[in-house]
């Protein structure tokens, strides 16, 4: 049977929509669409390049619960207010994937609170076994 399993950050949020950060399903994880809240105290930055550093924190935090890291992303999605707002995140994101090339994908779309400048939904695929 494959493995299912919610991983969860702790986010206020969570709880009160009822979804959780990731999903592990089998070899693949499915992390949520993850802001620059800091969860341990639920605060953000005004900044969207901190934002985008934030996400990028919390979702290797999942991803580092699901035993996988940023290098196992296959897919990534962007989403954004504010379109203005995304090439000042370039480099950040260049950082965490500019070896990895995953598909990607950018959005122009409103987020669920006016703080949020940016979330980032990816989707890994674990690492199996050394093969040889």
């Amino acid at each position: 049977m494959t493995e299912r399993r919610a991983i969860l950050s702790g986010s206020t949020f969570e709880e009160q929509i009822g979804y959780a950060r990731a999903v592990v399903d089998g070899d693949w994880v499915h992390v949520s669409g993850t802001t620059g809240f800091d969860y341990a105290t639920m605060t953000i930055s005004d900044d969207v390049v901190e934002q985008a550093e934030q996400c990028l924190r919390n979702i290797e935090s999942a991803l580092a619960e699901a035993r996988c890291t940023l290098a196992d992303v296959v897919r990534v999605r962007y989403l954004l207010p504010d379109r203005d707002d995304f090439e000042p995140c370039w480099p950040v994101l260049r950082r965490a994937f500019g070896d990895v090339r995953p598909a990607a994908t950018m959005l122009v779309c409103g987020l669920s609170d006016p703080r949020m400048k940016i979330e980032i939904e990816a989707y890994a695929r674990r690492p199996g076994p050394a093969v040889g």
